[in-house]
């Protein structure tokens, strides 16, 4: 068995973070990398923190019956709207995996959707994004903070935002699956 954590990270990872990582913005995160370089940075998307806020609330959506929620994609540019989908005929989108894409021509998916084309199944909106500067996110998994994941991200839109954490983990077996029913708190077990 391929050891999980020797796993270099690359478009279409996912970095899972470390059960008792402080940080609250990334605390029991399951990140998405959409686009790694080891020169410029690493560019990637929570999965796995919702808003309290609809498409609707930040741009006009054509079709009422399609209203997705935004996720928090990290804690960069906030005001930024990113999204990964399943639509392989979308012009300029970045395949990530098989099925999986990111980004892609804006005005054409509002038109798609406008006219019952996509469906909230079929696509992610976030809010924000995570980054990392050249050599950051190396160092960082070489501290233990992520476990990289090359072989998931293609699930994502089949699992619970809400336990996708805990389900990613225990997925990838052995001493993974026993992380992920580490306590949030251990002071309180």
């Amino acid at each position: 068995m391929e050891d999980k954590s020797l796993i270099k990270p690359q478009n279409g990872s996912l970095l899972i973070s470390e059960p008792f990582l402080g940080d609250p913005n990334f605390e029991r995160t399951v990140i998405l990398i959409c686009n790694h370089d080891e020169e410029e940075g690493t560019f990637g998307l929570v999965l796995n923190r919702t808003s309290n806020l609809k498409l609707s609330d930040v741009i006009d959506v054509y079709n009422e019956a399609f209203d997705a929620e935004l996720g928090v994609g990290g804690p960069v540019q906030y005001n930024t709207l990113h999204y990964v989908h399943r639509l392989q005929s979308l012009p300029q989108a970045v395949k990530l995996d098989d099925g999986l894409y990111w980004g892609g021509d804006f005005e054409l998916l509002r038109t798609m959707i406008g006219a019952g084309l996509v469906n909230t199944e079929d696509i992610k909106f976030f809010l924000g994004y995570s980054g990392w500067t050249a050599g950051q996110l190396q160092e960082e998994i070489d501290k233990n903070v992520w476990i990289v994941n090359n072989d998931a991200a293609n699930k994502l839109f089949n699992l619970d935002s809400d336990t996708l954490w805990r389900s990613v983990l225990r997925e990838m077996g052995g001493k993974f699956k026993v992380l992920s029913n580490y306590p949030t708190d251990p002071r309180l077990n």
